[in-house]
C-alpha cells in the first residue's frame, strides 16, 4: 500500500485507528506536539497548554472544560484525548498565525500614521503610560549623555 499514489489516505486512516486504541502510558514520550508547539510532558495539562503562544490561563481552562478532560499530567493522556485536544486547539488562532496577524495590525497602524502607530514606530508606550520616569521596558536601557559631566568641587 505504501508504494501506490492513493496510499496516503489509507495510511492516515490506519494511524487514526491506532491512535484511538493506543494509550501513551507504556511509551516514554518526552514532549507532545499540540498547536505546532511542544508542550512539556511532566506538568498538568492546564499549565502545559499555556506553552502554546496565544493560549493563556482562561483559554486553557475553557478548552479542558469543553472537552471534559480532567486536569491530569500530560503524559497520562490517551490517544483519543490527545487527538480531540489537537482538534480543539486548532480552532483558535495560535502560534505563528497569531504573531503574523499582530504584526500585520501594528504595521497597519504605522502605515496610517495614527497616534498608536507613531508610538510603535518610535518605540514608546502607546497606552497612556508615563515616560518621564518609567517606561524602561519600551525605551530600552538608560544611556548616559556624552559630554555632560558633573561639576567637580
Amino acid at each position: 500500500m505504501i508504494g501506490f499514489p492513493n496510499s496516503v489516505g489509507s495510511i492516515s486512516n490506519i494511524s487514526q485507528r491506532l491512535l484511538q486504541t493506543i494509550s501513551f502510558r507504556g511509551l516514554r514520550v518526552q514532549c507532545l506536539r499540540v498547536g505546532n508547539t511542544e508542550i512539556p510532558n511532566d506538568k498538568k495539562l492546564e499549565i502545559s497548554l499555556q506553552h502554546v503562544y496565544g493560549i493563556g490561563r482562561s483559554r486553557a481552562h475553557q478548552i479542558l472544560c469543553d472537552l471534559s478532560i480532567g486536569n491530569k499530567l500530560t503524559k497520562d493522556l490517551t490517544g483519543v484525548e490527545l487527538n480531540t485536544l489537537r482538534e480543539e486547539v486548532s480552532r483558535y488562532m495560535t502560534g505563528e498565525d497569531l504573531r503574523r496577524c499582530i504584526k500585520h495590525d501594528i504595521g497597519r497602524l504605522v502605515d496610517i500614521q495614527c497616534y498608536r502607530g507613531i508610538r510603535h514606530s518610535v518605540g514608546l508606550p502607546c497606552r497612556g503610560q508615563r515616560t518621564s520616569t518609567n517606561a524602561r521596558t519600551r525605551k530600552g536601557k538608560r544611556v548616559a549623555i556624552p559630554g555632560k559631566k558633573k561639576p567637580t568641587r
